[in-house]
């Protein structure tokens, strides 16, 4: 898992360089074509040191109540100041304070396994009572995703549905509430994008992209160009052209699509192939926890990243309608890279001590004291 995620990782500082190079040249006034890829390569290295020290920490120690809730709380104080910043790109997501900035709908995705593992696993006899169990955990669902929501911001709101029903699903509960629940968030999805005109024309350019290709198909269009371009082998590391203006954000929500053009199916199916890993791996060591806790939030946190993963390589070739949403890892950007690489330093540490932890509290103290004598 450490190598995968470090490989992604570094991967995609060199393709956000690449993606943003002549963005980079433009911005500066010819100054300097490295203004991405030396933010980008900063939030990765610290990222790796974050996702080691998270490693090397026993994840049993968020299990405490104080560390729940001071997390949560924190994630909702923090998604509620979004509102007191100026708009970007008509959405409200982005805490900003000089040089630096902060995204918390990324906390989010960390804030409510965490809850959501703890709570089950302390009612762990009641996870089908609706008023013990049910109502609690949808609450603080409809939270989280509620002022993600309101950003607006669809996309991650559908990541943080998704984590709460694996764990749910996880935890035992009743196929009747799972379904329900379900169905509650198949409706209001339908209503998010029913009662938003621009959502309507992202669903129609989605019908048919290149009907739309000068208004709302224009990045699915040219994120297409840029994939068919790429053939097997692709045109080659920097040779892209679809980023030259013609993509928007091509360092951002749409890298895959410079993936494919200057990689190649061979690049693309690489990067697939190790989302896949690190979903066999980070599964792996979510169900050979031997606690509960440790297998509920490792379920959700894997969840959470390769969810996020399908669901924007979908949106850039086309599987589901165009939506902002940054590619794990390998999207510019510094909340994400630091919260993904934190999130595999838990799985990491699920792996270290989730083998051991529950057979060496369940051991006898006089035990524990004649094995270190």
């Amino acid at each position: 898992m450490f190598a995968l995620a470090a490989g992604l990782a570094l991967f995609g500082a060199m393709m956000v360089y690449s993606a943003s190079a002549m963005i980079a040249v433009k911005e500066t006034g010819g100054t300097t074509q490295f203004s991405y890829f030396y933010k980008q390569i900063g939030f990765t290295l610290a990222g790796l040191l974050v996702m080691f020290a998270a490693s090397r920490i026993n994840y049993k120690l968020f299990e405490k109540p104080v560390a729940v809730y001071s997390i949560f709380v924190l994630t909702v104080i923090l998604l509620i100041a979004v509102f007191a910043f100026p708009e970007i790109n008509g959405a409200r997501r982005w805490i900003r304070m000089g040089p630096v900035s902060l995204q918390p709908s990324e906390m989010a995705k960390i804030a409510l396994p965490i809850f959501l593992a703890y709570f089950l696993t302390r009612n762990e006899d009641r996870v089908g009572e609706l008023k013990t169990t049910v109502i609690p955990c949808v609450g603080a669902l409809a939270l989280l995703g509620g002022l993600v929501f309101i950003e607006p911001d669809l996309g991650t709101t559908i990541v943080l549905c998704a984590i709460f029903s694996a764990i749910y699903f996880a935890a035992g509960a009743r196929l009747l509430h799972i379904a329900t629940v379900g169905a509650v968030m198949v409706a209001g999805a339908m209503a998010a994008v029913l009662f938003a005109p621009w959502r309507v024309e992202r669903l129609m350019a989605f019908l048919d992209p290149f009907a739309h290709s000068d208004d709302a198909g224009y990045q699915v269009v040219q994120s297409l160009y840029a994939i068919g371009s790429g053939g097997l082998f692709g045109e080659g590391f920097g040779k892209g052209q679809q980023k030259l203006f013609y993509l928007p954000y091509p360092y951002s929500d749409f890298i895959f699509s410079v993936i494919g053009e200057e990689w190649g199916l061979l690049g693309t199916l690489a990067v697939v192939i190790a989302f896949g890993l690190l979903l066999w791996r980070g599964t792996r060591a979510a169900v050979k926890s031997t606690d509960r806790f440790g297998m509920l939030l490792g379920i959700g946190l894997i969840t959470g990243i390769i969810v996020q993963a399908l669901f924007n390589i979908s949106v850039v070739t086309s599987i589901l309608p165009a939506k902002g949403i940054p590619l794990p890892f390998i999207s510019y950007g510094g909340s994400s890279v630091m919260v993904t690489m934190f999130a595999v330093g838990l799985l990491l540490s699920i792996s270290r001590y989730g083998g051991n932890v529950a057979a060496d509290l369940a051991e006898p103290v006089h035990r524990k004291k004649g094995r270190r004598n």
